[in-house]
């Protein structure tokens, strides 16, 4: 398994670790390389030149995506690097015997070019199956629409070749990437383990670190923040349930832009709203102890590659409301979950279902049992054996 990193709480990693589990019980085992790898990804090899928060890499990515790159230059560094990183990875392929990759988003989002550059050498020179799993394109996100070296781009994000399988995370990625590199791909969502009973969480402890009152409602935003969550838009349902009990709290502080949660943190002001940031598994707490504690779980986001939120609130069967983004729509709703559905906007019809929720919880006993069914359906281990086992081995 090779990305940039494998750490923390971001969707690759966490899918990564899923996928890794999931094809653990057909046999195979796993080794790791990335430029940072968590405690949990073991054995393997870290090599930080391939992190693609690497001071050295940030700088390169400005110069191939700014304005005024100079492309020789940028082109001679890819160069370099990329030969370095290939030697390291055909070391770490010597070392473990490897027999396959999986490349977790290392071919799709540009943010370490030497490392696609290498892994795409490698994968020629070795001639060794790999299954390359995109969770983001480059052409999703405006800031790579300029590049200084595009060939780059054509060669490596995705590399494709007849040892290389792809797999995508959502169907819309997956017509792109027929209409713009003619490439076929099995799409594959985000999942969880749902067989296994969920963790019990403990919310009276989480209550507590939130600084929370033993009465007050908590609609649980579990995303980092960033615009594209869309905080706004459970802020705003905060205020039209007008209960001075409901607490925003939000779970994941990771990556925070300082200036956008200061924005927020007016925008709740002047609503009357209390906004707070308890982190989930930075301190005595857990994830599961956030689930625990929430009457809903908010999910508005304005865009994502799938939702991986989504799908643990499923899993810890909690209540949700939802904002209609792109994939949400297109390829977990018709699988027939039951949501407060929001289309970019907070209704009546939405503050209406989310207080008869609120006010009497069991009467989201049956959309709560649904979901954890319909997640168990569509979005489990199982799904994950099905479509890359074949690849595997053909």
């Amino acid at each position: 398994m090779v990305s940039t990193r494998f750490a923390g709480l971001d969707g690759v990693t966490l899918e990564a670790a899923k996928v890794a589990a999931a094809l653990r019980e057909d046999g195979h085992e796993f080794v790791w390389f990335a430029g940072e790898l968590g405690p949990e990804f073991h054995p393997g090899r870290q090599v930080p030149a391939a992190h693609f928060a690497a001071d050295e890499n940030r700088q390169l990515e400005s110069g191939c995506f700014g304005a005024g790159a100079d492309r020789d230059q940028v082109a001679s560094i890819i160069a370099q690097r990329a030969a370095h990183l290939e030697g390291e990875l055909d070391q770490f392929a010597t070392e473990f015997g490897i027999e396959a990759l999986v490349v977790q988003n290392a071919m799709a989002i540009p943010m370490q070019l030497p490392l696609g550059i290498a892994l795409a050498n490698l994968t020629r020179s070795r001639a060794l199956p790999t299954i390359a799993h995109h969770h983001d394109f480059g052409w999703e996100r405006a800031r790579f629409a300029n590049c200084a070296v595009p060939e780059v781009l054509e060669a490596a994000f995705p590399a494709t070749g007849p040892h290389i399988a792809h797999v995508v995370i959502n169907r819309d990625a997956r017509d792109e990437l027929r209409a713009r590199r003619g490439v076929e791909s099995v799409v594959l969502p985000n999942v969880m383990d749902f067989a296994a009973t969920p963790p019990r969480g403990d919310g009276v402890r989480y209550r507590e670190e939130a600084g929370l009152a033993p009465g007050d409602v908590v609609l649980l935003q579990p995303t980092r923040v960033i615009p594209r969550k869309g905080i706004e838009l459970t802020i705003r349902l905060a205020y039209e349930l007008r209960d001075p009990a409901i607490k925003v709290v939000v779970s994941h502080p990771d990556d925070r832009v300082d200036t956008y949660w200061a924005e927020l943190g007016a925008l709740a002001d002047e609503l009357g709203v209390d906004l707070r940031l308890a982190p989930a598994g930075r301190g005595a707490s857990s994830l599961p102890d956030a689930y625990a504690a929430a009457d809903l779980v908010c999910f508005p986001s304005l865009y994502e590659g799938f939702g991986n939120a989504l799908l643990e609130a499923f899993y810890y069967r909690r209540p949700v409301f939802v904002n209609r983004y792109s994939v949400y729509a297109r390829d977990i709703a018709p699988t027939g979950v039951d949501c407060i559905e929001a289309d970019g906007a907070v209704t009546s019809e939405v503050v209406a279902r989310a207080a008869a929720w609120l006010e009497d919880p069991p009467s989201a006993g049956e959309a709560v049992d649904r979901n954890y069914k319909t997640g168990r359906e569509h979005f489990s281990f199982r799904v994950v054996r099905e479509r890359l086992e074949p690849l595997l081995q053909g």
